[in-house]
């Protein structure tokens, strides 16, 4: 791991005057921009200087604030999100990575980061993970261009839903002393939540930002000077004391999941080994729900992690192929240069090997990919297809996929549920390639050659966990089939 423990002063004796076995809080924004994302880091960093261990969350679909959450913490971050995953499936999630940590009470901290403004997303949103976790929130508010008006803003949030109690507010982007007192004033004579701290605005602490969003964590956007240097400013201007009072003071749902154990190499029903799942990990492919791949774990699958970008053959012994999102246009040429992993992957599905790829997995498995430039660079080739990058967003969005037919993760009419986010398009794919999915406007999604799925949607499986065993049996079908043929 890559964050170095550093000392700034010594914590209280014991900051957890009401002890909840499980302490935790969320913390939300006003909207978008407001700096939700580096104060959380702050947090986790300046926590785990304490010497806590730190268990992140995210609300809603995101994949990238996970691995910056993960940069800072070293633990896996989870997705938390209602309507993509089901209050149940969130619920159990968050007790069992809590748990997970061996149920050392006061030693972990939960940390949920909210997605967009609090309030943005109705059903999905922020404040309602809170709710449905009973979680204190912590309010984020971008103070740069504001004085009293700060307390207006953190007022109209204490109001709009009064079933939700926000305990505590961050001003961030607070540009001197006589602006830390103006704002203080407005919000002690017009509110009731506890101010945590003015954090100053601060460019170093920005982190780099493109298309899809910010850097990934794998990319150490943030060095260790930096993340040292965030800690040590939340350490003095934020008050983690009180922070962690208020943590420790949520009443939350009963603790009733473990995590599982590691299943026996022998595979379930005495299968004389699991199937082997190769799954691509390296940067043009980085956008997986760790959940997901818990999932498919607990399903009796061994991931076998490799590189389309720098290996040159697939993992021997695989029985199925898992290509998952992130950015092949920003590596198209690395990609495209790997002559011998192409042809592999090509090689594969041409035999009836089963492929799953998604966003950018599927870009990969088309002909070829256009940059923005209008350059062409040969991918893979298993669907006679062509993708090409724009400048702005061609999809964003929850999706609900209804299968068209028996095949991968169940029988005809089931749903499944996902996202879909890209900056890429089809301008071309084989009128004769059948799709499996049919999206809830009627679009067809989710393109299939033989036992080669792929296709722009995100799935997550937390409310469709029957999908995981159906794809363990459809591919031990195939499998068998190929070995007998």
């Amino acid at each position: 791991m890559r964050f170095q423990k550093i000392t700034i002063q010594s914590p209280p004796p014991d900051p957890f005057s009401a002890r909840h076995p499980f302490p935790a809080f969320l913390i939300g924004g006003t909207a978008s921009g407001c700096g939700k994302t580096t104060i959380t880091l702050g947090i986790m960093a300046a926590l785990r200087v304490r010497a806590f261990t730190v268990q992140p969350f995210k609300c809603g679909p995101d994949f990238i604030d996970p691995s910056l959450h993960r940069m800072v913490t070293g633990e896996i971050s989870s997705n938390l999100d209602l309507h993509m995953c089901g209050e149940d499936f969130c619920r159990e999630i968050f007790q069992r990575r809590l748990i997970g940590h061996g149920g050392r009470s006061g030693e972990t901290v939960g940390v949920v980061e909210g997605v967009m403004g609090l309030f943005d997303g109705g059903p999905a949103s922020s404040a309602a993970l809170a709710l449905a976790l009973d979680l204190p929130v912590v309010l984020v508010i971008d103070a740069g261009s504001a004085a009293e008006s700060a307390a207006a803003i953190l007022k109209g949030f204490e109001l709009y839903d009064p079933r939700l109690e926000i305990k505590g507010v961050i001003l961030n982007r607070v540009d001197s002393a006589s602006h830390q007192e103006m704002i203080r004033a407005a919000v002690q004579q017009s509110s009731r939540i506890r101010i945590l701290g003015f954090f100053p605005r601060n460019i170093h602490f920005e982190i780099p930002d493109r298309h899809l969003g910010l850097h990934m964590g794998e990319e150490f956007p943030l060095n260790d000077g930096q993340l040292q240097g965030l800690a040590a400013a939340i350490e003095n201007h934020i008050d983690l004391d009180g922070l962690l009072s208020l943590a420790a003071a949520r009443t939350g749902p009963p603790v009733t999941h473990r995590l599982p154990s590691p299943r026996p190499a022998s595979g379930p029903r005495g299968q004389s080994r699991p199937l082997q799942l190769a799954v691509a990990r390296d940067l043009p492919f980085c956008f997986y729900y760790e959940d997901n791949l818990a999932m498919l774990k607990e399903a009796g699958f061994e991931l076998r992690p490799f590189s389309p970008l720098h290996d040159e053959r697939l993992p021997e012994g695989m029985d199925a192929l898992y290509l998952g999102g992130g950015y092949p246009e920003l590596h198209a040429a690395g990609l495209s240069g790997n002559l011998a992993m192409r042809t592999a992957i090509a090689a594969w599905a041409a035999s009836g090997g089963v492929i799953y790829g998604e966003c950018g997995g599927f870009m990969y498995l088309c002909e070829e990919l256009l940059d923005l430039e209008g350059r062409a660079y040969p991918m893979a080739g298993v669907f006679p297809a062509t993708v090409e990058m724009r400048s702005s967003l061609c999809r964003l969005g929850y999706r609900r996929a209804s299968l068209k037919r028996d095949f991968l993760w169940g029988k005809k009419g089931e749903v499944l549920h996902g996202h879909e986010f890209h900056y890429s398009h089809l301008t071309r794919m084989a009128p004769e390639v059948e799709t499996l999915y049919q999206l809830e406007d009627g679009r067809p999604e989710g393109f299939r050659i033989g036992n080669t799925v792929g296709g722009y949607l995100h799935l997550h499986f937390g409310r469709t966990k029957p999908a995981v065993s159906a794809l363990y049996h459809t591919i031990q079908q195939i499998q068998a089939g190929r070995r007998s043929a």
